[in-house]
């Protein structure tokens, strides 16, 4: 089985064949912990969890980092505007941001690298660059200079002398070029910094992901993920230093964005009023909904959020989740692994929309399966493919109810007197207690051994 990618740098979609098949090393940029995760800040953390998940099930071993950015101008002004340290800004976002995450079913990365415990290291590759010629320091800055490095525009298809003449960047007198990008910068007296060789300052936003990279990853790297916004400049300019800092040795092997996300066809954006929370859609549908949503359409495509949308999701996620429990009684020998299927439908570029499809004909399929075996490979079947996707991962009643204040002592009674009604022959009460029930999300079921209930989608 082989594993299909679309390669930002090369623009095609790629077999995907790791360095070391026993250590596959993965690294997405992570959130700058400032404010609430809003549902374009889920995306990429829930597709390419996807991603992960399916590395895993083909490789033994895999490495997978995260980065925090604890360190950085929004921060800095959030902390100044509460009259406070910038880790009581970062701590408490970043205890908020793997809440959400974990609510939409994102496992945690083996590494979670914070900018602000590798100083040191950003200061040492910024030493490097230095040494050979690829950076500069001027007034306490240092940046790194464009036209050292022949490829700087490879990843975002942009020339380097267009790059150079249309830099919309401030021109600073202490810039040699115009498009030269700062890996060191000094701080006033009210912001953080540390102690550098060219002055009392703080990291420039590139240089985090670059060093902790190295650190944690080593010099080349497989798969760099993260937001279609970050191609450039970010990721391009993580290209230039990191290659520099190395010799010209490879960086990243493949590169993977995510599309935007749109919020009912519009933009989103704080000025258009619709920024779009994760802790707010929590409280409006249960995180698997929300994830079966932002996996509905393919990663690299925009996607339109809207509440539409996700009442859909919710719907699909109830209909899989009907099919577990009528397998509820089943029993599987070992641990179940994906169906085929929906590896294949991954396989293809991470093709969650068609995995969920596959996942569809699964729970049809469980819905008809009647002898003992074929219920065992449905329940089996559903059950590894929804561990591959992040989804089905509770009991089906504890899916229903949840969200729901339901009194089990009440609906039992209930059912005594329906029970007790149709003794009696009196139907019409009989009837009438079932359709409350029903009215409140409960199905009566009668069967041989006696009448059950359940919550009912």
């Amino acid at each position: 089985m082989s594993l299909n990618i679309h390669n930002t740098l090369s623009g095609k979609r790629e077999v995907f064949e790791p360095a070391d098949p026993n250590r596959v090393t993965v690294y997405v940029c992570g959130p700058t912990v400032y404010n609430h995760a809003h549902i374009g800040n889920a995306r990429p953390a829930v597709a390419f969890d996807v991603l992960v998940r399916l590395l895993r099930h083909i490789y033994s071993g895999v490495v997978y980092a995260r980065n925090i950015t604890d360190v950085d101008d929004k921060i800095n002004a959030a902390a100044l505007e509460e009259g406070v340290p910038i880790g009581a800004i970062t701590d408490r976002y970043t205890k908020i941001y793997h809440q959400d995450m974990g609510a939409l079913g994102v496992l945690p990365p083996d590494v979670e690298p914070k900018a602000t415990d590798h100083i040191e290291e950003m200061q040492q590759m910024i030493e490097r660059l230095i040494e050979k010629g690829h950076a500069y320091a001027a007034e306490g800055h240092v940046l790194f200079d464009v036209t050292s490095y022949a490829d700087y525009g490879c990843l975002s298809k942009r020339d380097q002398d267009e790059i150079i003449a249309g830099s919309r960047v401030e021109v600073a007198r202490y810039k040699q070029n115009a498009s030269d990008f700062v890996l060191w910068k000094p701080s006033t007296g009210d912001q953080p910094g540390w102690h550098s060789p060219w002055s009392y300052g703080r990291p420039g936003w590139h240089m985090e992901c670059s060093a902790m990279i190295e650190r944690h990853l080593g010099q080349t790297i497989d798969i760099h993920a993260g937001g279609q916004d970050l191609v450039f400049p970010h990721h391009e300019n993580e290209i230039a230093q990191s290659v520099c800092a190395h010799d010209g040795a490879c960086f990243v092997r493949y590169w993977i964005h995510n599309g935007f996300v749109n919020i009912e066809e519009e933009k989103m954006s704080k000025s258009l009023g619709n920024v779009t929370l994760v802790r707010d859609l929590l409280d409006q549908a249960p995180g698997e909904a929300i994830r079966y949503a932002l996996l509905a359409a393919h990663y690299r495509q925009p996607l339109n959020w809207s509440a539409a949308g996700l009442a859909l999701a919710k719907r699909n996620v109830d209909r899989l989740y009907e099919a577990l429990r009528l397998l509820d009684g089943v029993v599987l020998d070992e641990e179940p692994t994906p169906a085929a299927s929906v590896v294949d439908a991954l396989s293809e570029d991470i093709n969650t929309p068609r995995a969920l499809a596959e996942m569809a004909a699964l729970a049809r399929t469980a819905n008809t399966a009647s002898d003992e075996s074929s219920r065992k490979k449905a329940k089996a079947d559903l059950m590894g493919s929804g561990t591959l996707l992040g989804i089905l991962q509770q009991d089906p009643d504890a899916w229903f109810a949840q969200g729901r204040e339901v009194d089990h002592m009440e609906i039992d009674l209930m059912v005594e007197a329906r029970n007790a009604a149709r003794a009696v022959k009196d139907f019409a009460e009989a009837d009438r207690i079932r359709d409350e029930l029903a009215e409140r999300g409960i199905m009566i079921e009668d069967k041989p051994g006696g009448t059950s209930w359940r919550i009912t989608g």
